[in-house]
């Protein structure tokens, strides 16, 4: 094969400025999650996690019918040690959310498959339960619960600097109205737009704020605020320094990148098997 030069870009790559100047690149996240086998401290042969077992039969069992509805598997009636055994199986994985009510949910090391809690004004568990699916229920459910069916648009009284936010609002506003369950999203990219502060204040002010935070900690770090506004996301990316990197709204069933896809599951699916095979 006969050899080619290719040209090369990115830092480095081309010579310095006349002036001195160079150019400054934003830092990109250096790190990505992946996947570790959990490490467990004791095996489920043992006749004291027979609850756990049956846990694990009940989690298969459910992984392996995904995508048809299977309801929850309830962990309240665990002891310390069934408690304990399921903590250091399942992990912490990507995903975190908090909500209203108490909602405290978190995605495993095995993706599509959450623990979803509930607690009390005191932080005292009141349900605890674990979910198979692409995002649980209870998130989808009370995300928008009492939110507003359409954006304010009205421009009197509005603050001086005020530049693009009202049109968004317009758009948002259709894009609302035309949205139904399972719909692709529809995504307004305000890295790309001229926006003032006083734009962003607006459009805070305007859209409300939700229940539900979202926290993606997969390629960087990713903060999805539900908005007072039916199927609107407040969706920020950050890197590893922590600055903002992508700012968007969606209106949507619930933001991409917090979801399971059927392709995690199945990996779920087949990792978990392979744990209890080692373990079990």
């Amino acid at each position: 094969m006969t050899s080619t030069s290719l040209p090369i870009f990115g830092q480095g790559s081309q010579p310095a400025e006349e002036d001195g100047a160079e150019l400054d690149y934003l830092a990109m996240p250096e790190e990505m999650a992946t996947y570790r086998m959990p490490q467990l401290s004791v095996n489920l042969t043992s006749p004291a996690l027979a609850p756990a077992k049956a846990v694990t039969d009940q989690l298969l069992h459910a992984l392996r019918r995904f995508p048809q509805a299977t309801g929850t598997i309830d962990l309240a009636g665990l002891d310390d040690t069934n408690r304990g055994f399921i903590d250091e199986l399942l992990g912490e994985g990507e995903v975190s959310v908090l909500g209203g009510d108490g909602l405290r949910i978190q995605e495993s090391v095995l993706a599509g498959v959450w623990r979803v809690r509930r607690l009390d004004g005191q932080n005292r568990l009141l349900a605890d339960a674990l979910e198979v699916g692409v995002m649980p229920r209870a998130l989808t459910e009370s995300a928008f619960a009492g939110a507003a069916t359409q954006i304010d648009t009205t421009i009197s009284d509005l603050p001086d600097g005020v530049m693009n936010a009202l049109p968004l609002l317009a758009e948002l506003n259709a894009k609302i109205a035309d949205f139904r369950p399972g719909a692709e999203p529809h995504v307004i990219n305000l890295s790309l737009l001229p926006q003032t502060e006083q734009d962003l204040a607006l459009l805070d002010q305007r859209l409300g704020k939700g229940p539900v935070t979202i926290l993606s900690r997969g390629y960087g770090n990713c903060r999805i605020d539900a908005t007072a506004t039916r199927n609107v996301w407040w969706v920020r990316y950050f890197n590893s320094q922590d600055t903002l990197i992508l700012n968007t709204l969606e209106v949507s069933d619930v933001p991409n990148v917090a979801c399971a896809s059927a392709e995690d599951i199945a990996d779920s699916l087949q990792r978990l098997q392979e744990i209890l095979q080692v373990y079990a």
